[in-house]
């Protein structure tokens, strides 16, 4: 497996990660792809050579190993990092596609046009395309790490296993090459697995609660800026005739605002009709 390859891909990552992102990214280096190329693969390296049985059956040996052993540990955690790295791609895809989006446009509309204010931005479909990646690597972590503890029963090795599949004759004793070292690779791969599902754990916190507050802000500034304009509306004399108007504004009103009852012409001239018909009369 070419590593340098590998590690130049995932650099291209840490322009669009999340401070909990280069860390993760940090940790994945470090911890898990240098201490697998180094030391890890030379500890197993022979294993299958130094898996001794005290027994010179023919296939006994073989059959023991496959039957404690049926998945590697070091090709195993080779597989876990290609698988845990990969979601990672998704998101220097989508930024490469918003790329490509972002030339096209300009060749059509100009240079001075802008679709994207910022192609590595994590805003709208690159922000669910990193969420989603989170939750893919946390899966597979946890998933890898569930296979593990499952093929071997746990994360001890211990120096000595009995074995009785056949061809054995009988119950054998198989002793496991550098039991130790293997034992305290196994603990250090398993708890830097479980340290990068803690800091993608975080970093999926921090993106909904940092999408969350962006939202609240949102909210209080389009409900301040209502505010602002129904104030200003408010104060416009022209417009205050549907305002209430309290019981004391009508007591300090002078009396003819109180009662809007106005007698009507027609009326005013049956009651002097009624009160002196004579001195209708006698104008007539």
């Amino acid at each position: 497996m070419d590593w340098k390859t590998f590690q130049a891909l995932l650099s291209g990552v840490n322009k669009y990660s999340t401070a909990f992102g280069r860390v993760w990214l940090s940790v994945v280096f470090v911890f898990r792809v240098m201490v697998y190329v180094v030391a890890a693969e030379r500890v197993w390296g022979d294993e299958q050579k130094d898996f001794d049985c005290n027994t010179k059956q023919p296939g006994c040996a073989n059959v023991c190993y496959d039957h404690f052993f049926p998945i590697s540990h070091i090709r195993l955690w080779a597989l876990q990092l290609i698988f845990v790295t990969c979601p990672s791609f998704m998101v220097v895809m989508h930024v490469a596609y918003r790329d490509d989006r972002e030339r096209k446009h300009r060749a059509k509309h100009g240079e001075d046009t802008k679709l994207y204010n910022n192609t590595g931005k994590k805003h709208g479909g690159l922000w669910w395309t990193y969420l989603v990646s989170l939750f893919v690597k946390t899966g597979i972590e946890v998933s890898f790490l569930y296979i593990l503890h499952r093929v071997y029963d746990s994360f001890y090795l211990p120096r000595l296993v009995k074995c009785e599949v056949e061809p054995c004759p009988n119950q054998v004793d198989c002793y496991i090459g550098h039991p130790t070292e293997k034992k305290v690779f196994t603990y250090f791969m398993v708890g830097a697995s479980a340290l990068c599902i803690i800091l993608n754990i975080c970093e999926i916190i921090y993106l909904i609660a940092k999408r969350i507050a962006r939202i609240a802000n949102k909210l209080k500034r389009r409900n301040r800026n209502t505010a602002v304009h129904h104030e200003d509306y408010s104060d416009d004399p022209f417009n205050n005739f549907n305002q209430p108007v309290s019981r004391l504004d009508m007591k300090e009103k002078p009396p003819y605002f109180k009662s809007s009852y106005r007698p009507s012409a027609l009326k005013l001239e049956e009651k002097i009709r009624a009160s002196a018909p004579n001195l209708i009369r006698s104008c007539i």
